[in-house]
């Protein structure tokens, strides 16, 4: 698999702060040595990492996304093996090297995103060919398409598809990037049905909403909304829930999570605790898990140490709530 980087025992274990007593999720979860021996493992679920920002950037973002992976894995690896959540259950399959392009005009970025897709999609083709649950951590939300792209291509069929988004990523298909990612998944017959909870309305521009207004396969139910309602948070998600597919994607923007560091970083969005429980609830089976944008560092200077303690938080919950 050209660009992919796939951990051995060796890596992991680098990763985990033993301690006397106890037993870190890093000691129990599986790894293989080629993408061949997915099949042959026992695992549910396979974590993949995209560190780029290459997309964020082609959509004029701040770089930063590629901070998250490396940290996030760290973070999650040393979470305690408990019976909720033994640690076997998870392979770690590893993470994509990409060079950065030689032109790094915004054309120059958004054709290396395109080459990204066409190194990330087969990878998550063969995951799910194996029968298992890809659970990706980014990287920029652009990376959202090769996933889909993959899927799709595994089940022979277009995908439906929940993103938990300040913003709903249906800008023009003209280039790719960090931004257009859905449109291009509709567009091509890889996405059949797309729900996004939680758009800002100061965030999306017209041509956005009036593709959601217009598009039957397109609902979106607003931050802004929800803020005005008296009813929970969660009342709006088991509505949506409900209305969506069986084993639909999920995808979390980190961005929609309140002071969580990214490109698009903002004071207001739900808190992590609503975000852990609209995923603890959920009751339902999903094709992957995508948690993307969150970074530990962006190139203007802007850090954060909780953003990988955000990620584990959030993948622990999608595994131990899956049926």
């Amino acid at each position: 698999m050209e660009g992919l980087k796939i951990y051995s025992k060796a890596d992991l274990l680098a990763l985990v702060s033993r301690r006397e007593g106890e037993t870190r999720l890093g000691e129990q979860v599986q790894h293989v040595s080629s993408a061949g021996q997915l099949q042959t493992s026992t695992a549910k679920f396979v974590l993949l990492g995209i560190p780029e920002d290459i997309g964020v950037r082609a959509n004029y973002g701040i770089a930063g996304a590629s901070t998250a992976w490396q940290p996030a894995l760290k973070a999650l690896l040393n979470i305690q093996s408990t019976p909720s959540f033994k640690g076997d259950e998870l392979l770690v399959l590893g993470h994509f090297e990409f060079s950065e392009p030689a032109d790094n005009s915004i054309s120059g970025l958004q054709q290396k995103v395109a080459e990204i897709d066409d190194l990330v999609y087969p990878v998550v083709q063969k995951i799910v060919e194996a029968g298992k649950i890809p659970i990706v951590i980014g990287g920029g939300h652009n990376n959202a398409f090769p996933i889909m792209k993959g899927i799709s291509k595994a089940l022979n069929r277009p995908v439906d598809v929940l993103n938990i988004d300040a913003h709903a990523d249906l800008r023009a298909t003209a280039g790719r990037h960090s931004g257009n990612g859905f449109s291009y998944a509709l567009k091509q017959g890889f996405l059949k049905h797309y729900s996004v909870f939680g758009l800002h309305q100061n965030y999306n521009n017209g041509s956005i909403l009036q593709e959601i207004a217009k598009n039957p396969d397109i609902q979106a139910l607003f931050f802004d909304d929800m803020l005005k309602s008296s009813q929970p948070v969660t009342m709006f998600w088991d509505s949506l829930l409900k209305q969506s597919g069986a084993a639909p994607g999920l995808e979390i923007d980190l961005d929609a999570i309140a002071d969580v560091l990214s490109s698009a970083v903002s004071p207001s969005g739900f808190s992590l605790n609503e975000v852990r429980s609209l995923v603890l609830r959920a009751d339902k089976k999903f094709a992957y898990l995508h948690l993307c944008e969150g970074a530990v560092a962006l190139t203007d200077g802007r850090q954060s140490t909780s953003t990988p303690k955000t990620i584990a938080y959030l993948i622990s919950d999608f595994i131990r709530s899956q049926p």
